[in-house]
């Protein structure tokens, strides 16, 4: 089969969950990607200038970073995990309701505030739940969850679309279409509806300019569904105030757990995850780091750093693609540099999901190394062939499905080295979220200063210092193996799964088989 049959089973057991976290994640993409395409009308409804209306993009990641830094300390218990869970889809489902009342910077800055909160909190829970349920074999499911992340991105433009204004807010001049063309367009993940905001005569607030608030109401209609998902999650568990708790929460019966830990008891999987996996403070915090060897550390911080690169990349290509389209000696119509942050991100999407598969076939760290020489070999071709508008959309397909897969088989990789016993997932969600924020600042500041011919240029030197920082991650990896083999001598199996990880899920199977 395509597919083992051990990893059916143990999703049949868990589906319920895995599901419910998938569509948990859809509702993340969904709230992240409607930003852009709306930001001109939101201009509208908020008699705002195009810098003020940009402060609340700052708000929405720069909370989104807080609420993945402390999302993990709801990962303690089952019932703080789903009730985060619940109130965090929850919130994303009334903020997209209350938006169209928001009449100032200042009260949408704040509701984008508290959506990046509840975004970050969805964001680490998600991640440290399926990496607890399937611990060897999560990077399947994770590249499943990821790949929600790029649906919901490509869903929410579309439905937003049909409801956007033709017309700008007026005020605006030739000197500013550029800049503005470049917020509304690279911003927007879907086709672009082209807007008229070179004529400073055009109407301030016109009719069409209030049926955007249809796409809001409508979004958060679509996103009612998944609080509702797991709320029924939570009654099933018996985790609902007036629910008995007649049942075991899941990581009591989870029996993956017991494959991969086959000296545990039912008991143990439950305390083992509190000690493993929390917000990034309490991490810092353990009074037990103290007896851990620098691998275990270096572990942690190089695998940020990767994810910091490559998802700085992420965010700076679809942030600034556009500038560099239409600029010297690119030139390209508007119109139809538009369509590259929407082809970016469509690559994403297909690449999470053409990874489902190969992250079954293949060890994440070959994943991992495959794509990170991709991502560099792209945009080094893309900065020889500068002046090639062909290969400028097809050098942005291939990078995004280089770069689509990376976070997934980071994590996967780095939890499996360690273990299931450090915080890697916390780290790897906050340096993430971190790198996204901080890149694109830093490549719109050089490119501002130094021209666009420095985008891709900052790109290459992004790539290839995550690169050179992924081979420091190997051979920490080699020293932390060596500090277990000689200090764990009874348990020779903690030192298999990084290297073997899932492409040798068959033979882990028939060893444990062989010995019972």
């Amino acid at each position: 089969m395509f597919v083992d049959e051990r990893i059916v089973t143990l999703f049949k057991r868990n589906a319920h969950h895995t599901l419910t976290y998938w569509s948990v994640f859809f509702s993340f993409g969904l709230c992240i990607a409607f930003l852009g395409p709306t930001i001109l009308d939101l201009q509208c409804q908020t008699k705002s200038s195009l810098s003020e209306i940009t402060w609340v993009f700052f708000a929405q990641q720069f909370c989104l970073l807080v609420g993945s830094s402390v999302g993990g300390v709801f990962k303690r218990t089952l019932v703080s995990a789903l009730s985060a869970l619940f109130v965090s889809a929850l919130i994303i489902s009334i903020i997209f309701a209350i938006i169209p009342w928001c009449t100032n910077v200042l009260m949408l800055a704040v509701a984008m505030a508290v959506s990046g909160l509840a975004m970050g909190v969805i964001d680490t829970i998600a991640n440290i739940q399926l990496v607890t349920i399937y611990q060897k074999d999560s990077a399947v499911f994770l590249q499943a969850l990821h790949f929600f992340i790029g649906f919901g991105a490509l869903v929410s433009p579309l439905i937003a679309d049909p409801f956007l204004s033709e017309s700008g807010c007026g005020n605006h001049t030739a000197n500013e279409t550029e800049m503005i063309h470049h917020f509304r367009n690279l911003l927007r993940h879907s086709p672009i509806v082209e807007h008229n905001i070179t004529q400073s005569t055009a109407p301030p607030h016109g009719e069409e300019e209030s049926s955007v608030q249809y796409a809001f109401w409508i979004m958060a209609l679509i996103n009612l569904p998944v609080p509702l998902a797991v709320l029924y999650l939570m009654y099933r568990e018996y985790l609902l105030p007036c629910c008995p708790s007649g049942t075991p929460r899941l990581l009591d019966k989870d029996e993956l757990a017991m494959e991969n830990q086959p000296g545990q008891e039912t008991v143990e999987p439950v305390e083992h995850e509190a000690g493993g996996h929390g917000d990034i403070f309490s991490c810092c915090q353990k009074d037990n780091l103290s007896g851990l060897p620098v691998s275990f550390f270096m572990i942690h911080i190089l695998g940020g750093l990767v994810l910091f690169m490559t998802d700085g990349i992420v965010g700076a290509y679809a942030g600034f693609v556009y500038t560099y389209a239409v600029s010297p000696p690119m030139y390209i119509p508007h119109k139809i540099a538009g369509y590259l942050a929407s082809i970016f991100w469509a690559a994403i999407t297909a690449g999470r999901l053409l990874s489902i598969p190969l992250s079954y076939r293949f060890q994440p760290v070959r994943l991992l190394m495959f794509n990170l020489a991709g991502a560099i070999v792209t945009v080094l071709m893309l900065l020889i062939f500068y002046t090639s508008s062909v290969f400028l959309f097809v050098g942005t397909c291939l990078c995004g499905l280089f770069l689509s897969s990376i976070f997934p088989c980071m994590l996967s990789y780095t939890e499996d080295i360690l273990d299931y016993q450090g915080c890697a997932t916390s780290v790897l969600v906050t340096s993430a979220g971190m790198g996204e924020m901080v890149m694109q600042v830093l490549v719109g500041q050089i490119i501002q200063t130094k021209g666009s011919y420095s985008f891709l240029l900052c790109g290459v030197v992004i790539a290839c210092v995550g690169f050179i920082v992924f081979i420091g991650l190997l051979l920490f990896h080699r020293m932390h193996r060596n500090y277990l083999t000689g200090t764990q001598k009874k348990s020779p199996m903690v030192e298999e799964p990084a290297p073997e990880q899932n492409g040798s899920a068959k033979s882990e199977q028939k060893e444990e088989k062989g010995g019972s």
